[in-house]
Order: C-alpha cells, then sequence, then structure tokens
C-alpha cells in the first residue's frame, strides 16, 4: 500500500501557488484495507475514503470507461492491482495527472512539468473526449492561469470543439453546469473563460444568447471597442479587477443580451435593448437553475443599468421608480450590487476603464434621502393601509425632488 498526493496540490506546489485542497491517492489497497485502517468510505459511485484523523479524501486507484452520456457516464474499476500511471491517465490535464510520494519526489509520466513551464493546458490522453465537463473545467483553468501566461494546447483546443459539437455538453446537468461556470467567473480572469468557451464552440451551445453578442456593433463614441461581445469581456475584467461578488459578475455577464435582439438596420443603436433582453435573461437564468440572488440581480441589471448610467439626469419620479424595484428599503445591499454592475459596465470600455463614475455616489445619496423619510408622523396625521402607502410615496418623492435640486449645478 503506497499513498501519493495528487493533482492540483503538485501542480500548484510547482507553481510557486498556495493550495487549499490536497487530494490522495492509495495504491495496491483494498476497501477492506482502508476500513481496516480506520478510514471512513464516502464515495457512493467509486472507493473514497476521510483520514481517520485529517479528514482529508483519500481516493483508492482506478480506471474508469465510457457508459454512458454526460459526466457521470463512466464505469469505474478500483482494485489494488490499479498502478498509478493508469489512475494519472485517466485525468484532464497534463499539469493535474502529476503524483508526489511521501519523499518529495514528483512522479511524472505524462508530461505535466514540462507543460507547466511551457505554460500550456494539454489533455492526458485521447480519452479526454469522453467527459462532456472537461470542456468547462480547462476553459476555468484558462481563466484561472491566464495572469501565469497559460494557454489552452491547439491540439486540446480541437479534443474541446469535437465535444462541443458533438451533442455530449447538453447532457450535463444544469446543477454540474452552473457549478463550473459559477467557479470560473469567479477565477483572477473570467473574460478568458467566455473566450476559451467561444473559440472551441461551447459558448454557442450552452449560451447562444452570450455567444450572439460577438460581432454586433455598439456607438463608437460611448463604446470605443465597438464589438458588444469585446466589451461583454472587458466588463468581466473589470468584475475581476475589483474583486466583485458572483451576483455582480454573472449580472455583468447577461446585462447586454438584447444589443443581440435588435435589427441589423438599426446598427449600432439598440433603443430598448434592456427589455429585450429581459426574455433572454430569464431563460439562461432557467437553463443553469441559477440560484435566486443571482437571477433577480441579472434580470434587474439588465433591465436598469442605463437608469444608472443616466442617474443624474433622471427626473425625481423616475429616480423614485428605480428605487422601488430595487426594494432599498428593505434589501440596501442589491441596490449596491447594482450600482457595482453599472459602474463595472461603464469602466469595460477601451480606453475608459479609469473614468469616473459620479453616478453611483449619486444614487447611494438618492436611495438614503428616500430611506430617511420617516414613517411615524403619517401614522400620527392618521394615515393607515393604501394612503399609508401613497402618502409615504409622497413624501420620498419631494425628499427625491429636494435631494435633487441640492446636486444640480447653478445654470
Amino acid at each position: 500500500m503506497q499513498i501519493y498526493k495528487v493533482g492540483g496540490a503538485v501542480r500548484d506546489r510547482l507553481l510557486g501557488q498556495p493550495t487549499s485542497d490536497i487530494d490522495w491517492v492509495v495504491v495496491g489497497a483494498s476497501a477492506e484495507d482502508m476500513l481496516e485502517k480506520g478510514y471512513r468510505p464516502v464515495g457512493a459511485d467509486f472507493p473514497v475514503f476521510l483520514h481517520p484523523k485529517s479528514g482529508e479524501e483519500y481516493a483508492l486507484a482506478r480506471t474508469e470507461r465510457k457508459s454512458g452520456r454526460g459526466y457521470g457516464g463512466f464505469t469505474f474499476y478500483a482494485s489494488p492491482d490499479v498502478t498509478l500511471e493508469e489512475d494519472l491517465i485517466r485525468r484532464d490535464l497534463t499539469i493535474n495527472a502529476m503524483a508526489e510520494d511521501d519523499q518529495g519526489r514528483v512522479i511524472d509520466p505524462y508530461g505535466g512539468e514540462r507543460d507547466l513551464q511551457a505554460r500550456l493546458l494539454r489533455h492526458v490522453s485521447p480519452a479526454f473526449v469522453e467527459d462532456p465537463l472537461r470542456v468547462l473545467r480547462v476553459a476555468r483553468f484558462a481563466a484561472r492561469f491566464a495572469p501565469l501566461g497559460f494557454r489552452v494546447a491547439d491540439e486540446t483546443l480541437e479534443l474541446m470543439r469535437e465535444l462541443s459539437d458533438s451533442g455530449e455538453l447538453e447532457a450535463l446537468t444544469p446543477e454540474r453546469t452552473w457549478k463550473e461556470i459559477s467557479r470560473a467567473l469567479m477565477e483572477t480572469r473570467p473574460d478568458v473563460f467566455i473566450q476559451v468557451l467561444r473559440d472551441c464552440n461551447a459558448l454557442s451551445v450552452l449560451m447562444p444568447e452570450v455567444d450572439a453578442l460577438f460581432g454586433v456593433p455598439q456607438p463608437a463614441e460611448h463604446h470605443p471597442e465597438i464589438d458588444t461581445g469585446e466589451h461583454l469581456l472587458a466588463v468581466l475584467r473589470q468584475c475581476a479587477e475589483h474583486k466583485q461578488p458572483l451576483t455582480v459578475r454573472w449580472a455583468c455577464l447577461l446585462h447586454d443580451l438584447g444589443k443581440a435582439r435588435t435589427r441589423r438596420e438599426d446598427w449600432p443603436k439598440h433603443i430598448a435593448h434592456e427589455h429585450l433582453g429581459l426574455p433572454l435573461i430569464d431563460a439562461v437564468n432557467a437553463r443553469f437553475k441559477v440560484p435566486r440572488d443571482c437571477q433577480e440581480l441579472a434580470r434587474l441589471v439588465g433591465e436598469y443599468h442605463t437608469h444608472a448610467h443616466r442617474a443624474l439626469e433622471l427626473r425625481p419620479n423616475t429616480l423614485l421608480e428605480l428605487l422601488q424595484a430595487f426594494d432599498v428599503y428593505r434589501r440596501p445591499q442589491r441596490f449596491e450590487e447594482f450600482i457595482a454592475a453599472s459602474e463595472m459596465d461603464a469602466r469595460g470600455r477601451h480606453g475608459l476603464e479609469q473614468r469616473a463614475y459620479p453616478q453611483a455616489d449619486y444614487l447611494r445619496g438618492a436611495a438614503q434621502a428616500a430611506r430617511e423619510v420617516a414613517v411615524q408622523p403619517l401614522l400620527e396625521k392618521g394615515f393607515k393601509g393604501a394612503e399609508l402607502g401613497e402618502a409615504l410615496k409622497r413624501e420620498r418623492l419631494n425628499a427625491l425632488k429636494t435631494y435633487k435640486a441640492a446636486h444640480t449645478p447653478d445654470e
């Protein structure tokens, strides 16, 4: 029985990167051997055990065979006679197919160290095409390691295209797909994730609504990058640079979907793209069973982001409607995330990344002015029920009129 550290922990140590999770593989042991040593079984599909003291996962060396469609369509074989090399060859990328023994020696049968040095994300074997989830995983690794100069090897990108064209991606469950997408959006370069998916034709399969944005022009005076898809990538870069949460990054990914619905003869203008995009945002959210907080913010940002850009010009009643739509009185954080997404949209324009966004503080101040309207004086005047709601609305509107007047420069 021999135990090896495998996968990401070995890769990250060689890259000088911090390691959070450590995976272990056990060669030459059976499930019975593990139980005798006090390990606790957790794997339903294949033998994985928890260490009796550390709680870390230890998996028996195994091989796998394709037996159906999708991520789960595999039959696993674990036995004491499965070698370390046989276990490693079933992994996705060479840089993830290295092991380390208890002396710190690296076992690298498939050239992982060479590809680390060459900054290449390369598949281990032709069996790569058996698992459609690997398309998303490789794109996610590309997003993580792009700052270090990594790129997807040409031959691996070709296999990813083969998978994208095979129909296998549709066999992935919404939950599994969302898990990969959400993790990738939180990487250092989420824009690279989207670009790699596009390069291998996976974006048109998974999110055709996003893919359709590429090649759609916008007015150059507002968008020096012109292409809506390029703007989207720039917005995602801003999200990462400003360390935005997942809700904001997801909303930014979907905020301009309506521009793909603009008639060509109306290009480069995109009148009412906010409302044209709402059914598309709903469709993407439903497809991946996106968590409610991400769904809600994406829809609100899609509908109202241009309101944020024009905040200083909005009439008080329009400003009040905006605040009501976000329920800023009970959910102030959601409005703050809306402001953040709108600012990322404004900064995601070539050459304008450092431009000031005074709308952010203006909107925060407006929300505060509306929140400070007290209910008690209205109750004391005898207002109740629907009348109280209308009276409160009038008072908030008056507060916003005062706020706007105080923040409007004299002519």
